[in-house]
């Protein structure tokens, strides 16, 4: 399921936070991919999936990302600080195949656009060169939306409705959870005044997504300014923190969501911070401190190993990606 919270609007750095919220683990790894590598949009993890004209290219950038069942990304940011988030979206239509077109599976929508654009501007004008392909993996489909964002601030939002994309643009575009879709969440937003939060203020507080978002929404309202990057960090983790599912709560008609893990992304200093549930440590990279050449082997740690705490950069270790 998933929350999406950007704070764009404080002096020291742009910051994401994000939670993942799933039925069961999605077997999560870290991995520095460094420009130059050749992907193929068509495969999935050995299996072709998109047989005619499947998009292929080159990366033009180096990314450290988290991966989701060895099929792509679904979080992560590239070195000119870029951002992307891939959040469930059950209401998701890619719309029937147009072969003429070069096609994407949705496990490498947010690879895509880590390996080849600087900023969101830069990603959104590809969003025309190719047609995304819905794949599946442990019997779900990829029905994702996406949340974008750089270093300057701006942010945006894509959805596909029928085979239609429908965008949102624009740095007050800072929260995101799952369904309904984009527009009648910012309906519904709409309806509350969160502008003077306050004690007495009600508040949503069940897990489901429209909870979540305006949940998200009065405790971003309420971030106090930074004095040091530390405390902005901390500030975005504890509205993950307030947004993530319990183990064991009702999920609607999607049973139990758990939260695996939640990140926060500081896009000005290009660190990307982790917590596991499971874990008791946050740890976090640098991406300067990791070897982004062209030709470099990708490189990788698995946030499960119980022995990583803090600083983890020079933990990673050589890793044979399946993308």
């Amino acid at each position: 399921m998933c929350t999406r919270v950007l704070w764009n609007t404080n002096d020291l750095a742009v910051l994401t936070g994000r939670s993942m919220d799933w039925p069961e683990s999605t077997e999560p790894l870290i991995v520095a991919f460094p420009p130059g590598r050749q992907r193929d949009g068509g495969v999935a993890a050995g299996e072709t999936v998109v047989e005619e004209n499947p998009l292929r290219w080159t990366s033009r950038y180096g990314s450290l990302v988290t991966t989701v069942y060895g099929i792509g990304a679904i979080d992560g940011i590239n070195e000119r600080g870029l951002g992307v988030h891939g959040l469930y979206l059950k209401s998701t239509d890619l719309g029937p195949r147009d072969p003429s077109k070069p096609g994407l599976h949705a496990g490498l929508w947010a690879q895509y656009l880590l390996d080849q654009a600087a900023t969101v501007a830069e990603a959104l004008s590809l969003m025309d060169d190719f047609q995304l392909v819905m794949v599946g993996a442990h019997g779900h489909d990829a029905t994702i939306h996406l949340a974008i964002e750089d270093a300057a601030g701006d942010s945006a939002i894509v959805e596909y409705d029928q085979g239609r994309q429908v965008v949102h643009h624009g740095r007050h575009y800072a929260l995101m959870t799952n369904d309904p879709s984009y527009k009648e969440q910012l309906e519904l937003l709409s309806q509350q005044d969160f502008s003077h939060p306050s004690k007495e203020m009600p508040l949503p507080g069940n897990v489901n997504a429209v909870d979540r978002f305006q949940r998200a929404a009065y405790y971003l309202a309420l971030l106090p300014k930074p004095q040091t990057i530390r405390r902005a960090v901390a500030g975005v983790m504890a509205i993950m923190r307030n947004v993530s599912v319990p183990f064991g709560a009702p999920y609607g008609e999607f049973g139990i969501y758990d939260t695996e893990y939640r990140t926060v992304s500081d896009l000005t200093q290009k660190i990307y911070y982790f917590e596991l549930t499971t874990s008791p440590n946050v740890i976090w990279i640098q991406l300067d401190g990791l070897d982004l050449t062209e030709g470099a082997q990708p490189v990788a740690i698995d946030p499960f190993d119980e022995t990583l705490t803090g600083d983890v950069t020079s933990r990673f270790a050589p890793h044979q990606s399946a993308f």
